[in-house]
């Protein structure tokens, strides 16, 4: 760096001054030889800080800090001079020889300077790490032989060793590791991974379990997060084997019994995270041993599998899960599945037919069993499977399910009588008490209120529905679907007034817009509909309800443009909600249908008051 201010110019010389004040006072002080010399280095003078550093190695030859410096400072061709008397001066410095090896510029000699090196300091570690690093195998070997004689505390060495020799020979030199390093974790984990790559799977258990006990005896403490590494350490390395014994053998050191289905399942979670999947395993397939019975354990294992696994690897989780879970329905559910997504359909039904040996009362099984039959086009199988299911008493989705079935045959009659034993069955006795014990749980909750004022009109209790519809205004006096409702169900010379009423309570909501434009459409009020039509979709396009209502308006009183341009919006939007637009999407028969179809189903599904004169799209 050049130095052209006068300010720079000035500090300098104050800088040099100083300094040479705390050279003189006190010349073995190492660091003020250093600094001076360094000074002058930043002040471009070179051979001034030659000169100050070589006094300084006169004055304190025995510190390496002040050797090093010279050889820094000095020129190419004097810096191996300069090494050579400070080696010389302190011939057991390490870090010295270090730098000596470093000048040199062939690996032999590099080597000649590190062995010269050892002479002087026998009990390097690192010396003796920098000469291996410089030798073929066949020298690196010998060389380690001599290294863990002069080193013998120093488990690195041991271990390097170990890793040059045949496997008998390294057996040897690990069994002499562990007579002078009886605390070592380390060479129990390398004998294991020794067997491991000599395909002796029984000695690798084997190995780490004797391991933890001699390091117990040795008063050694287990830490049970460093041996999670280790068993990390060893799945990245390729030894699986290993990496699991270890994991069997600490997982569950200093952990108290009633914490250890929680702790096991946070480390194998966070070792997901981490990417060490064979560690993750090794950790479920030891709770689960512990465990066996536990069904939320086994689920979390087989979404390892599903996730990083084979097909193979899950479906043997699974087979063990459902035999010593034979009640729990999620994993008979989910083993049907994964055989079903494999397109082994008759493996699924195999799986269902023992779960529901095993549990004959769950309801989530005969319906599994009913979807693979009714999604393979077998509907004899999924009305016979439904049959059995609601004579084993099934509840409302049974006998929906049911009636699905018989609408998809055609059976128009049969459809109609199973409903209304669904109804029959359940009564609005049993709908009360539901809803009402449901509103005490959720309070202010619209949808909660609708359905009682729904189930109450569905049995003609239309004094009932309004008095329930009177106290839901007051409870949610701003609720859209409320207000849309009440609309509804007053007589028509009313419905302006309550219009009037909603609008005021929530002009923005897209229930009471929809609801309001059902009233200009039966009013035939064709420009009026459709402005307030399209605000409503405008508002929630989320809502495939007033898509349909939308879509059935114009094929009545649009023409193909304006129906082409609803049909492309509604696409567009992809909705998701809506009761008659969820109904539709999720039944079975419509699964993996377009939007334009669902659009066009739930247009037909619309009751008569919505448009009394549409026709069929």
């Amino acid at each position: 760096m050049k130095i052209t201010s006068n300010a720079e110019i000035s500090d300098i010389k104050k800088a040099r001054l100083l300094l040479r004040s705390v050279t003189q006072t006190n010349p073995k002080h190492p660091p003020g030889w250093i600094a001076a010399a360094r000074l002058e280095e930043v002040a471009g003078k070179l051979h001034s800080a030659r000169q100050l550093i070589q006094r300084g190695c006169e004055e304190c030859p025995k510190n390496e800090d002040v050797w090093i410096e010279a050889c820094r400072l000095a020129s190419p061709d004097e810096s191996k001079a300069v090494i050579a008397r400070g080696v010389k001066a302190i011939p057991n410095s390490v870090k010295l020889w270090l730098q000596a090896a470093k000048l040199e510029t062939s690996d032999l000699n590099k080597s000649r300077v590190l062995r010269k090196g050892l002479e002087h300091i026998p009990g390097s570690v690192r010396l003796w790490k920098a000469v291996v690093e410089l030798a073929n195998e066949e020298d690196a070997r010998m060389l380690l032989h001599r290294a863990v004689e002069c080193c013998p505390l120093h488990v690195e060495l041991w271990l390097a060793l170990a890793r040059l020799e045949t496997y008998d020979q390294a057996r040897k030199v690990l069994n002499k590791a562990r007579e002078k390093l009886d605390k070592e974790p380390a060479i129990w984990i390398t004998a294991a991974k020794l067997e491991e790559a000599n395909e002796n799977t029984q000695s690798v258990s084997k190995t780490i379990e004797r391991g933890v006990e001699s390091l117990q005896r040795e008063g050694l403490d287990i830490d049970r997060e460093a041996w999670l590494k280790e068993a990390e350490a060893a799945e990245r390395a390729g030894s699986v084997l290993t990496c699991h014994a270890i994991v069997k053998n600490t997982i569950g050191v200093g952990v108290d019994d009633e914490d250890r289905k929680r702790t096991w399942i946070a480390d194998a979670e966070e070792c997901t995270k981490r990417g060490s999947i064979e560690t993750a395993r090794a950790i479920y397939a030891h709770a689960l041993s512990v465990f066996v019975t536990k069904k939320s354990i086994w689920l979390k294992a087989a979404q390892l599998e599903k996730s990083h696994g084979t097909r193979e690897s899950l479906e043997a989780v699974l087979v063990k899960a459902v035999k010593y879970n034979p009640k729990a329905e999620v994993l008979w559910l989910m083993h049907a599945k994964e055989k079903w997504l494999a397109g082994d359909v008759p493996a699924a039904r195999a799986v269902l037919q023992e779960a529901y040996a095993a549990i004959p009362v769950s309801e989530e099984i005969w319906l599994a069993a009913f979807k693979i039959e009714f999604e393979n086009n077998e509907p004899e199988r999924a009305r016979m499977l439904l049959t059995k299911a609601r004579e084993r008493g099934g509840a409302e989705r049974v006998w929906m399910k049911s009636a699905i079935v018989e609408r998809e045959l055609g059976n128009l009659n049969e459809e109609r009588r199973l409903l209304e034993e669904e109804e029959r069955i359940n009564g609005l006795s049993k709908s009360r008490a539901f809803l009402t014990m449901a509103r005490k749980k959720n309070p202010a909750t619209p949808e909660l209120w609708l359905a009682a004022i729904r189930a109450e009109l569905g049995h003609g209790n239309k004094k009932e529905a309004g008095s329930l519809l009177a106290k839901a205004l007051r409870e949610c006096p701003t609720s859209g679907v409320l207000w849309a409702a009440a609309i509804e169900m007053v007589p028509r010379p009313q419905r302006k007034s309550k219009s009037s009423d909603a609008i005021k309570r929530c002009d923005h909501d897209p229930h009471v817009i929809a609801a309001v434009a059902k009233l200009f459409w039966h009013d035939r009020k064709v420009d009026k509909a459709r402005s307030w039509l399209n605000r409503a979709v405008s508002l929630a396009p989320d809502i495939g309800d007033f898509w349909a209502l939308y879509y059935k308006f114009e094929l009545q009183h649009g023409n193909a443009d304006t129906q082409r341009d609803v049909l492309k919006r509604c696409i567009a939007a992809e909705p998701k909600h809506g009761e008659r637009w969820q109904a539709t999407s999720k039944a079975v028969e419509n699964s993996h249908q377009p939007i334009d179809a669902i659009l066009r189903r739930v247009v037909l599904a619309l009751g008569v008051e919505e448009n009394p004169n549409v026709t069929e799209p």
